[in-house]
C-alpha cells in the first residue's frame, strides 16, 4: 500500500484561480524540481505554495523516513475558501462590492517506486 504525505494551507489571502495557475506548473514533477521552479515563479501565488511544499517534504522525512529525492507530487489541488465582502461606495448612492477572496490549498506527495 502506497503511503500518501499531505500538507494543507488554509485561508491563504489568493484568490484560488491565481493559485491553480501556478500549481499547474508543478502538478506531477519531482519535489526538488517544484521546490526550485517554484522559487523563480514571480506570482504571489508563489509563495505559499513553495511553503506549503517544504512543509510536506518535512513531513516525509520526519514522519515517515522517506528521502526527499523519492517523492513526486502525487496530487495538488486549490479550492476556494470563505470569502471577504468588502463594501465600495460609488456614485448616486450605488454599492460596489469587492470579492476577497482566499483558497485552500492540499498537496499529496507520494514516494517514486523504482
Amino acid at each position: 500500500m502506497e503511503t500518501d504525505i499531505y500538507a494543507r494551507a488554509r485561508h491563504i489571502h489568493v484568490s484560488p484561480q491565481k493559485v491553480r495557475l501556478v500549481i499547474d506548473l508543478v502538478r506531477g514533477k519531482e519535489v526538488v524540481e517544484a521546490v526550485t521552479l517554484l522559487r523563480f515563479t514571480p506570482n504571489r501565488a508563489a509563495r505559499p505554495v513553495s511553503k506549503l511544499l517544504t512543509s510536506a517534504i518535512a513531513n516525509g522525512e520526519e514522519n515517515f523516513g522517506v528521502n526527499r529525492e523519492d517523492l513526486y507530487i502525487y496530487k495538488i489541488f486549490a479550492d476556494e475558501a470563505p470569502t471577504r465582502k468588502w463594501r465600495r461606495f460609488g456614485a448616486r448612492g450605488r454599492f460596489k462590492p469587492w470579492l476577497r477572496r482566499s483558497s485552500h490549498i492540499t498537496v499529496i506527495l507520494r514516494e517514486r517506486k523504482e
